[in-house]
């Protein structure tokens, strides 16, 4: 989605590698993640959307602050999901909480899933409540529910643009995913 975005014309969109890919980013985001006001707009100055963690976390902050920001939710069936993160970011969140990782038991472990461990029909349950809590509390004409594989036509349509004449991207490949939370940022 993130790439998506940008081919569109609506980025360069914030996500997690926003946040892994800078110090400053990380610091910016352990202080809400630890309980800080968060400054939505010093936090995505540059942007001109997000996707992915840790914003999603906090969209109905998000929700409120950008009125007329539209929103996506993506969805695919719960297993799916599950069988990705926990090919991905499950073996941070089930670890103890480390300074360097904003996605870590604090955020994730914490927050989302209350501090029990995260197994495979404890996180289908959360994954399940938030998608039914997006889609009863955005208001219809700002929200796309939007299957993963429908490709261009409903994202477009949703965002009033047309549909570019190039493939629908796929980027967000679990291969190089733990290289890259656990290389050091880089500003």
């Amino acid at each position: 989605m993130r790439e998506a975005l940008n081919i569109l014309g609506f980025g360069p969109t914030h996500h997690m590698f926003e946040v892994i890919d800078s110090q400053t980013q990380t610091d910016l985001w352990r202080e809400v993640v630890s309980g800080g006001a968060p400054d939505w707009d010093k936090l995505f100055a540059g942007f001109f959307a997000c996707v992915d963690w840790p914003s999603a976390h906090y969209w109905r902050e998000l929700v409120q602050r950008y009125p007329d920001a539209k929103v996506i939710l993506t969805t695919r069936p719960a297993d799916a999901w599950w069988r990705s993160i926990d090919k991905t970011i499950l073996q941070y969140t089930n670890a103890p909480d480390s300074p360097d990782n904003v996605f870590s038991q604090k955020l994730v472990g914490d927050q989302v899933f209350g501090g029990r461990p995260v197994t495979r029909d404890r996180a289908i349950s959360v994954y399940e409540a938030h998608q039914k809590s997006v889609i009863r509390e955005v208001a219809s004409d700002r929200l796309l529910v939007y299957k993963v594989g429908d490709g261009w036509k409903p994202l477009c349509r949703h965002l009033g643009v047309d549909v570019p004449d190039q493939p629908f991207p796929n980027r967000n490949a679990k291969e190089g995913f733990h290289d890259r939370a656990n290389a050091p940022p880089t500003s």
